[in-house]
């Protein structure tokens, strides 16, 4: 039987409410440890020392250089990547096989060697001139030397008269064949022009050392763009040599005599023109074509790379040697150590430039651009920025030349500031600082070399730079990284592996040393048959390392006639040269030291034809 179950409670009944808490008047209870994890407030004022001024700056910067994080790594994306592609897909569908594939690529690049061979054959070594190999000038080639340069009356460049020989010029002498250091002719200073005396006369008599190519291109015979073959016969003393302009190329006028001259004709010639412009014909499309189709990126690098070097060394800028065989011999011997640096520069900085297919034709037309422009720096910046060496004297001599450093500098601080702000972002910055500091750091040793000059050549420059513009990979890399690489080609094309200090004396060349010089005291003594010409001496004169083995070289109109040795003796030298009445002298004095070396000579001062005495102005020759 069931319990019974309780009745249910009315619906109306409330629940009562429950029974109010005692009250408590103890103390609260003191506060318990936070537990771990939890959140401690803490109000007490902060001691915790401030870092000071120089730590806040020096880790802004240092973050500052680090770059963002994560670094910004924009990807290069190339413009119509299927089309870029095209050609070396195609060539790829075309020959399945590896090795039909090598076949072709091989049978192409024999195509250009042989076409290469046969246009410099012809440009370097096939002229004629009267049946007879010409003697190959370089643009500032001459028959007599500067100053001094050929001895007591021009002995060391005889014969004078009676000779003729068969020349060939290269192209571009218009402007390769200026003189870069300050020459004398006369009481005139020649620099940065052609060194071209006379030739204003009907029969074109121009002064012997006047450089021949140039003369050439004065004289109508040749052109600036392809060069040419003459003749030169040597036609003695001339007792003036007065100046035009012809044929873009202003001369210099010589109102006095000069034991040597010569003339120029054409000659019976073949196979003389210089045709380095139609072997660049040849050689861009190659390595266009080259960058196109080929989908290996060493082969691609290795060809475009041995392509040019030996554009450079053979057609644009090819050393001057007399024997074009030599030229051959030196352009292999230079290449072996060139392809060794490039082959790091490929496999350490240039693979990933050289690795997509999708960017050829971005490639061929930013790299590849930049890249000749480099190499081809005699026609390119030689041409475009008149500045041929960095010197406060020859930056105020060179014209132009203050401005377009001007403008260069700070196309240099674009380009630096632009591709530093890549590697920032990409979070590369402070490697290549470190690598710049150390590299400024070793430049800094080397300068400091006692009786040593640092000189940054080509290929320095292009070595020092490349790693900064290789560092990301963007558009203005690759034109950028196109330029570094054709500046090194150019500079082991054609002047080698040169030292990165040289000495002083190798520096000047045939420049001014701004050493002491002789004065006109007293005036000379002039005569209607002779001219007496007088300066003070003493063993010091000359200045340490002169002793009593030096002396006084005494030019007149240019030539060497009279070399004073002083011997032991202190006191005023003087010497008597001889004078046509009426004839115009040109004295110029220089000292020499124990071994004969001379150095700078003065100004010329002036024996009027009515005897009248003219001092020179102040300055070197």
């Amino acid at each position: 039987m069931p319990p019974p179950s309780s009745p249910p409670l009315p619906a109306t009944a409330a629940t009562p409410p429950p029974p109010h808490p005692p009250r408590d008047d103890s103390p609260p209870p003191s506060p318990t440890p936070p537990r771990r994890g939890s959140l401690q407030v803490d109000y007490s004022p902060d001691t915790t020392p401030q870092p000071s001024r120089l730590r806040r700056l020096t880790t802004k910067t240092t973050t500052f250089l680090r770059g963002p994080t994560p670094p910004h790594t924009a990807p290069f994306v190339p413009l119509y990547p299927r089309l870029q592609s095209w050609p070396s897909t195609t060539l790829k569908n075309t020959f399945k096989r590896r090795r039909h594939r090598s076949a072709f690529l091989a049978s192409y690049l024999f195509l250009w060697l042989v076409l290469f061979i046969v246009v410099t054959h012809y440009s370097r070594f096939a002229a004629r001139v009267s049946g007879v190999t010409p003697t190959n000038l370089a643009c500032t080639s001459s028959l007599w030397a500067k100053n001094n340069g050929c001895g007591l009356d021009g002995t060391g460049c005889l014969p004078f008269d009676g000779s003729s020989f068969g020349f060939r010029c290269p192209a571009g002498c218009e402007s390769a064949g200026k003189v870069l250091n300050p020459r004398a002719v006369g009481d005139r200073m020649v620099s940065y022009a052609p060194f071209v005396v006379g030739g204003g006369d009907g029969d074109g008599v121009y002064r012997a050392d006047s450089f021949l190519c140039p003369a050439f291109l004065h004289s109508g015979l040749g052109t600036n763009r392809q060069g040419g073959c003459g003749i030169l016969t040597r036609t003695g003393s001339s007792s003036s040599f007065p100046a035009s302009s012809a044929h873009g190329i202003s001369s210099t006028p010589f109102p006095a005599s000069f034991p040597s001259s010569f003339i120029l004709s054409p000659g019976d010639s073949s196979h003389c023109a210089d045709l380095r412009w139609p072997t660049l014909a040849i050689s861009l499309p190659f390595t266009v074509v080259t960058t196109l189709i080929s989908p290996y990126p060493a082969l691609t690098f290795a060809s475009v790379f041995t392509g040019v070097f030996f554009h450079v060394a053979l057609a644009s800028d090819p050393p001057f040697l007399p024997d074009p065989a030599a030229v051959v011999s030196r352009a292999l011997s230079r290449f072996l150590p060139a392809a060794f640096v490039a082959y790091v520069l490929f496999h350490h900085l240039l693979a990933p430039l050289y690795s997509r297919r999708t960017d050829a034709a971005e490639r061929a037309v930013l790299h590849l651009t930049g890249l000749w422009v480099g190499a081809l720096t005699n026609e390119t910046f030689d041409t475009w920025v008149p500045i041929t060496r960095l010197t406060a004297r020859d930056l105020a001599q060179q014209p132009g030349a203050q401005a377009a450093l001007i403008i260069l500098c700070l196309l240099l601080a674009a380009i630096v500031l632009t591709q530093a702000h890549a590697i920032r972002l990409a979070g590369l910055l402070p490697r290549y600082l470190k690598f710049y500091i150390a590299a400024g750091l070793s430049l800094a040793l080397l300068a400091a070399i006692p009786r040593e000059s640092l000189r940054i050549h080509h290929y320095i420059l292009a070595l020092l730079l490349l790693p900064g513009a290789a560092a990301v990979y963007t558009r203005p890399s690759l034109l950028w990284t196109g330029i570094l690489l054709g500046l090194f080609v150019n500079g082991t094309a054609r002047w080698g592996f040169a030292g990165i200090v040289e000495t002083s004396d190798s520096l000047v060349g045939d420049g001014l040393w701004f050493s002491p010089l002789p004065a006109f005291e007293p005036p000379p003594t002039v005569r209607a048959d002779n001219v007496t010409i007088h300066w003070p001496w003493s063993s010091s004169d000359g200045g340490e390392g002169w002793g009593a083995g030096g002396g006084v070289s005494v030019l007149v109109n240019d030539v060497e006639r009279v070399r004073w040795r002083a011997g032991n003796a202190s006191a005023a030298g003087n010497v008597t040269v001889r004078r046509t009445e009426g004839e115009k002298l040109f004295v110029r004095l220089g000292y020499f030291d124990d071994v004969g070396g001379s150095y700078d000579y003065t100004r010329a001062g002036v024996v009027e034809g009515n005897g009248r005495w003219r001092g020179p102005v102040a300055g070197w020759s």
